[in-house]
């Protein structure tokens, strides 16, 4: 744009030439910015919760952390606006973004995986985000569409507990997502809410791509007999009622707790253990459900476009 077609009274931000444009032009501006991101993006798939303590973030952080590790270009989206737990999960806390030519910078965690959240744009670590519905849409949108997240197989959204503001922008602003994944535990209360998450997807339509039920099961470290602390089998039988898969069951596990907390993925540290079986279990699960092959893990040196071929 010249700088002749711009009004001089305010700077447009996706302007490449950094012009000044009137607030409509910078409008269609973002709007083409965020088309173009987009394009560069494989699949793009929600993980969802009815209920917070599900345990969605370590199932979000994890299921980004494994395609990284099969060779995938992946980008993590922390959409819990209110609650940014994923740098803390992946030992990210003390990242600061940065600005280039091409955006926002988004945080490296590990080869082939980056990370943007509003934890980053925070004071410090004890700071509240007091915010209403149109300034969360707007930085979703803004990490959307303003990050160069370059060429990614897939980008994967954390979103908060519910089906409100953050999903609905989400959904809104990446116009088609390829599905989600909505996390559980097995007592009722948690499934009585997950099912409102299925539903909430098939509203918006967004394919499930089925139901986790996490901190099903707990085996003893002393006697190795199995404890049901919160039930089992509550995930499979609400996937079974909805018409939605089952991807499988996640035990508990004191060190997928302690992983969290010292920002050390389980998928990436604990891979003799039952948990990490049980995961790559549901992780080829979500693959076979995405149609992809076991030809993914030469996805190293593939780079892919909008036709989400990988």
């Amino acid at each position: 744009m010249s700088k002749n077609e711009c009004d001089k009274d305010s700077v447009c931000s996706t302007c490449e030439a950094g012009d000044r444009c009137t607030e409509s032009e910078k409008e269609r501006h973002a709007e083409d910015l965020l088309k173009k991101r987009l394009n560069r993006i494989g699949r793009k798939i929600m993980v969802m919760s009815g209920k917070g303590g599900v345990g969605k973030s370590t199932v979000a952080s994890n299921l980004a952390v494994f395609l990284a590790m099969e060779g995938f270009k992946v980008g993590l989206l922390d959409a819990d606006i209110h609650g940014p737990n994923i740098p803390k999960m992946l030992g990210l806390e003390d990242g600061r973004l940065l600005g280039s030519k091409e955006g926002i910078v988004p945080i490296r965690a590990m080869e082939g995986l980056s990370v943007i959240s509003v934890g980053y744009l925070l004071e410090d670590r004890d700071t509240p985000v007091i915010w209403r519905g149109a300034m969360k849409h707007g930085v979703i949108k803004q990490f959307l569409g303003e990050v160069d997240w370059g060429d990614l197989d897939f980008l994967i959204v954390d979103l908060p507990p519910g089906t409100g503001d953050e999903p609905l922008s989400v959904a809104q602003l990446i116009g088609s997502s390829d599905g989600s994944v909505v996390v559980t535990t097995p007592q009722d209360v948690a499934l009585l809410d997950s099912r409102k998450s299925v539903n909430f997807s098939k509203r918006i339509d967004v394919p499930v791509l089925g139901i986790i039920e996490n901190m099903s099961g707990f085996t003893c470290p002393h006697c190795n007999k199995e404890i049901n602390l919160f039930k089992v089998g509550g995930g499979e039988r609400a996937a079974k009622e909805m018409g939605v898969p089952f991807l499988g069951r996640i035990p508990i596990d004191t060190a997928v707790m302690e992983g969290g907390d010292s920002g050390k993925p389980f998928v990436r540290y604990l891979k003799d253990s039952q948990t990490y079986s049980a995961f790559s279990g549901i992780m080829e699960s979500i693959l076979k459900e995405l149609d992809i092959g076991k030809e993914r893990g030469k996805a190293k040196n593939s780079k892919v476009t909008g036709d989400k071929n990988i």
